[in-house]
């Protein structure tokens, strides 16, 4: 069985299609899923999403393209909500210089409340970095100097330096169906490297579904065409794929029990 480390299962329930979408996610094999806060005016419907069945679970946190629009978002404040017992991880939260949608400071200051929050909590630390792999390495760097600070580059897609780095620090590294992609061969090179106990799996869906259903509107379900071009990379067979990143998720994300 797998899990999908990193979906965003609001988008499918404001559709009208998240009980469609759990169903063809057991179907396939993918048995418990994380979905993702990116807002925190957005939190208490992700966190019903969460509590609507005993295999989901969310995270709190405000998305590097939304600091902007929720600058004043507190350690404190991340922390309360995590306390409920659905909330397993911080985030997501890091550093966009692609689209820039908020300013680099703004995101700065905002990926510092987040650590700050990971670290007080004891949760793990979910990361979106893109472009901007020194600033992300050197802020994660500069929160772990503290201590009791741990998570994962989710949707892992840039250079050995923030996959070392982030290794280095005692970070997970996450793979979407980006792995697959044609134009990916470097990436490829670097997932087929990676710890055997720090990589994790995740669609990122509604957005990055794998060949050979690029172009469509991803899901959990989609996983699995990713799981199995991690396994072919790594010379495993995709049952122990499974098994590997099911335990590397269950092991950093504490708070999750797996289902029965």
């Amino acid at each position: 069985m797998l899990v999908d480390s990193h979906c965003h299962l609001d988008y499918m329930a404001r559709a009208g299609q998240l009980d469609a979408v759990l169903d063809r996610a057991a179907a396939a094999g993918v048995d418990a899923m994380l979905t993702i806060c990116t807002r925190i005016e957005e939190f208490p419907q992700v966190l019903a999403i969460a509590e609507s069945r005993p295999n989901l679970w969310c995270s709190v946190g405000v998305h590097p393209h939304d600091a902007a629009a929720e600058p004043d978002v507190t350690a404190e404040s991340l922390a309360e909500l995590a306390r409920h017992p659905k909330v397993i991880g911080i985030g997501e939260c890091g550093l966009d210089y692609f689209y820039e949608r908020s300013p680099r400071a703004v995101q700065q200051r905002v990926f510092r409340t987040h650590i700050e929050a990971a670290r007080a909590t004891g949760l793990p630390l979910i990361v979106h970095s893109r472009d901007a792999d020194e600033d992300t390495v050197a802020l994660l760097a500069e929160g772990a100097a503290g201590g009791n600070l741990n998570g994962l580059i989710h949707c892992f897609s840039t250079t050995k330096y923030l996959s070392d780095n982030a290794l280095k620090i005692g970070f997970y590294i996450s793979l979407s169906g980006i792995v697959t992609f044609k134009q990916s061969d470097g990436l490829r090179e670097i997932a087929g490297a990676l710890p055997a106990d720090r990589l994790l799996v995740e669609t990122d869906a509604p957005y990055l579904a794998p060949v050979p259903l690029r172009g469509k509107k991803n899901e959990p379900a989609f996983m699995v065409h990713t799981a199995e071009c991690l396994a072919t990379l790594r010379g495993l067979a995709p049952a122990a794929l499974a098994a590997e990143t099911t335990a590397n998720f269950y092991r950093l994300f504490r708070k999750a029990t797996p289902p029965q």
